[in-house]
């Protein structure tokens, strides 16, 4: 047996006979590079405190590795496509690791934010390689059910974020959660070169570079905007880069309509199949990114849970989405795509909607079931989502399907915490605002507890502290009148520090409902739209739209 798999699949007489042990390399370099972003959540205060981050830093950390992730994948998935689909993933995977190294050594703001960066490019090759190399690898029969593990294991990732982070922390510092990358990135580099078959399309034009640029163009100004506006208001550089992102994205229509071989057939979204597939992808990570935006925050700070209890408590999420899965491969071949898919969609909206009974009485018992439902979900509906897109793509163009469902995927998710994220820092901010009327809480105080839930009961803590210190002065003052006064003083504190707390918390909750209300809102729509889109199983319109995308692939394969 060879030491590296050297070997194409369409040079194979029979199905590769390693192919699960190859998914499994695949799904592990998918599972690092969604980890990384789901593990930051929780290890984020201890970095802000040990770099003393301010908010737009923080931001900035998280969102570094967005930028370059969204806008790189779909030009570096056409160039995997062309030259090597496993070279893109190695590459992927040393960029990712040396990125990650970079991270645990990095001392400040600046050097955090571009150690990210560096890992959102190596994870623009790795994501789209994997789709691809798994589409290439796998026989059209077994093809679902190997999209269906590649699906469980990014739900799986965004649990096992947290747990690994959280675990990570009881020990050692925030810059252990970088370095836990690098051995996984080695060990996937290597499973790679032994198992995973090398794979390019068998005819492939030259790359359309332009089409290309102006995709990386149009993305990373989109994403820009998203991340800016909501977060620091809508200046100069948020409504630059809306001009930029519209401008770009018109251009990127209009060259691709017209060139010959365009990195990306934009006719394609005119198919009710693949239009609906990718909003679904889309909505869906829209609503998933935003709730575990918020349900982490409140799991820590208003149920009180370290990084490790936050992330066990996010367990039933992840093997919710196995479950899904599994049903799904059972049910889209008997009822099909359009019920399934519309089912989970249905399902997500529930579970956001059950959130929104969350109060400030609510425990972790409230949050369970609307985590199993919204697990179940995830994997009822993804899974043949993905499985159609990649099947509307030729063999020669595996790279470029793999990256737009995952471009689908990162803009949902950042239009979720984009959005949710808004809404629940403008309903927390309001809510406190009522909350502490008549408290006689300093400006400056109530403006600083505004800015986050963090904040505020960092201030309610400060209080808190307040009355500590002059409590401990009167134990030691000089006469009985001044200890009296001093001890007034410290009992009037406290219970402002306690009202404080209780106000922050229960406005946070408060924010987690209206949020959850507008989330499961703009779900419920898209359901709507999903499942006028998608095709019904039989139908004429369906069968028309499987003879078109039939005959792109074959026309892409000659």
């Amino acid at each position: 047996m060879r030491l590296v798999m050297n070997e194409p699949v369409g040079r194979m007489d029979r199905p590769y006979a390693r192919r699960w042990w190859a998914l499994l390399v695949l799904c592990l370099s998918l599972l690092i590079i969604v980890m990384a972003n789901t593990a930051l959540t929780v290890a984020a205060p201890d970095m802000t405190r040990d770099l003393g981050l301010s908010s737009a830093d923080l931001q900035w950390v998280i969102d570094g590795y967005t930028v370059p992730y969204a806008a790189l994948m779909l030009l570096l998935g056409a160039i995997g496509d062309k030259y090597s689909r496993r070279g893109a993933l190695v590459l992927g995977l040393v960029v990712f690791g040396g990125g990650a190294v970079s991270g645990y050594l990095a001392d400040s703001a600046a050097t955090v934010i571009a150690a990210r960066a560096v890992m959102g490019v190596g994870a623009a090759l790795i994501m789209p390689a994997t789709l691809s190399l798994l589409a290439a690898t796998f026989p059209r029969a077994e093809r679902a059910k190997a999209i269906t593990l590649w699906t469980a294991t990014a739900g799986l990732a965004i649990a096992a974020g947290p747990l690994v982070a959280g675990a990570l922390l009881q020990n050692h510092g925030w810059s252990s959660t970088f370095l836990i990358n690098v051995p996984i990135a080695a060990v996937a580099l290597v499973a790679a070169l032994v198992l995973v078959p090398p794979s390019r399309a068998a005819h492939h034009d030259r790359i359309d570079y332009v089409g290309g640029a102006l995709s990386v163009v149009w993305v990373g100004s989109l994403v820009y905007m998203i991340i800016e506006g909501p977060h620091f208001g809508w200046g100069a550089k948020a409504v630059t880069a809306a001009v930029v992102a519209g401008a770009g994205l018109v251009l990127f229509f209009l060259w691709e309509l017209r060139h010959p071989r365009p990195v990306l057939d934009v006719r394609r979204f005119a198919h009710r199949r693949f239009a609906g597939s990718n909003l679904a992808v889309a909505l869906f990570f829209l609503s998933v990114f935003g709730a575990f935006y918020y349900l982490t925050q409140h799991l820590q700070f208003v149920l009180g849970y370290d990084a490790l209890q936050t992330g066990v408590r996010m367990l039933p999420l992840a093997g919710a989405v196995f479950v899904g899965s599994a049903l799904t491969g059972y049910l889209t071949p008997r009822i099909g795509m359009r019920i399934t898919v519309t089912a989970g969609m249905v399902g997500g909206t529930a579970a956001l909607a059950l959130l929104t009974r969350i109060d400030s009485t609510s425990t972790y018992d409230d949050l369970v079931l609307p985590l199993v439902i919204l697990g179940l979900a995830i994997g009822l509906a993804l899974s043949p989502c993905t499985d159609a897109i990649m099947g509307a793509f030729p063999e020669s163009e595996l790279g470029v399907g793999g990256a737009v469902n995952d471009t689908s995927l990162e803009l949902g998710g950042s239009l979720g915490i984009a959005i949710l994220g808004s809404v629940l820092a403008d309903s927390y901010s309001s809510h406190l605002k009522d909350a502490t009327a008549g408290h006689g809480l300093p400006p400056g105080a109530l403006s600083t507890a505004q800015d986050s839930v963090g904040a505020g009961y960092a201030v309610a803590q400060g209080i808190g502290d307040k009355a500590r210190q002059l409590a401990e002065q009167a134990a030691h003052a000089q006469n009985a009148r001044q200890a009296g006064q001093l001890k007034a003083q410290a009992d009037q504190l406290a219970h402002g520090a306690r009202q404080m707390a209780d106000a922050v918390g229960a406005s946070f909750a408060d924010a987690v409902a209206h949020t959850s209300l507008v989330g499961a809102v703009i779900l419920a729509v898209g359901t709507v739209l999903v499942g006028v889109l998608l095709p019904r199983k039989g139908a004429p319109a369906a069968a028309r739209e499987e003879n078109e995308e039939r005959e792109l692939v074959a026309a892409g394969n000659r």
